[in-house]
């Protein structure tokens, strides 16, 4: 049997069981993860985190620079091993069986990794290869997804060391879309991108969600960001999840004397310090360190 056929069969038999087998696209129970720094000292990246995201459903964790935010992606996708607790992808151990969860996720994060030189188009279809779709298969179906993400055609064939970071994230994402992932991971996708770009990103976020079906952890420290792709909003500081709820109910929980307070006044109610103090205290700790 031709390999794509194979990984195809495989990934559907795998979506019938994560169907018959789990209402939940993610499970995090308890995870721990430290890093040893430079004194040789032992660092908390992440601290008893505990998550769940249902299939279809868009989860933000909001959280300053050096929060845990990058970790926990990281542990989701297999690249970092924790040193405790439990990752579930739709019922299957991350953990223990990492190869099976790696073919229902994918991962786009600030600085997507590509070929430089060769072109959009040529990066796709060596991503489209790794998945054991053919180039004639994959030909069309990245003509449709470029189109639908608002990409120009006409610069598919540019290197990607000619486009803007804004365009880089298109391609990133449209690498994801080609695998039809079932959870996808988002860590700072839109950080450092002009406002044009940032929307543009942002509505292949809501592509994704809407016609895939995907479950989506966005991880971000733009409030307005999480505030309008999110179900749920947690905030994450010093590798623990302190709040973790609906925008409004959240942001009703903390209301006073009728003021409905935004995420960032929440933020501050929540941890004690603002979301700038909070980066700039990751910070110090990281020079000490």
């Amino acid at each position: 049997m031709p390999f794509f056929l194979t990984t195809l069969l495989v990934f559907l038999i795998l979506e019938v069981i994560v169907s018959a087998t789990s209402a939940h696209a993610l499970d995090i129970v308890d995870l721990r993860k430290s890093f040893n720094k430079k004194r040789g000292e032992s660092v908390p990246a992440l601290d008893g985190v505990d998550l769940t995201i249902a299939r279809g459903e868009v989860v933000g964790i909001l959280g300053p620079n050096g929060s845990g935010k990058s970790t926990l992606v990281r542990a989701v996708s297999t690249l970092v091993i924790p040193d405790s607790g439990r990752v579930e992808v739709f019922g299957i151990d991350a953990i223990a069986r990492p190869r099976e969860v790696q073919r229902m996720i994918n991962r786009v994060s600030v600085e997507a990794s590509f070929f430089k030189k060769l072109s959009a188009y040529e990066n796709l279809v060596y991503g489209a290869k790794l998945y054991g779709v053919t180039t004639g298969e994959s030909k069309p179906r990245i003509q449709a997804i470029l189109e639908r993400i608002g990409f120009d055609l006409k610069r598919a064939g540019e290197p990607m060391e000619h486009l803007s970071r804004g365009m880089q994230q298109k391609i990133a994402l449209a690498r994801a879309l080609l695998t039809s992932p079932m959870l996808m991971l988002l860590d700072e996708p839109t950080t450092g991108l002009d406002p044009r770009s940032k929307k543009d990103v942002q509505e292949v976020v809501r592509t994704i969600r809407t016609e895939h079906d995907a479950a989506i952890l966005l991880c971000t420290h733009d409030m307005a960001e999480a505030e309008e792709l999110c179900d749920r909003v947690g905030i994450i500081v010093d590798g623990r999840i302190v709040a973790l709820d609906r925008p409004q109910p959240l942001k009703s929980r903390y209301q006073q004397n009728g003021h409905l307070p935004s995420l960032e006044e929440v933020f501050m109610a929540v941890t004690g310090s603002s979301f700038e103090e909070a980066e700039q205290r990751a910070a110090d700790a990281e020079e000490v360190h």
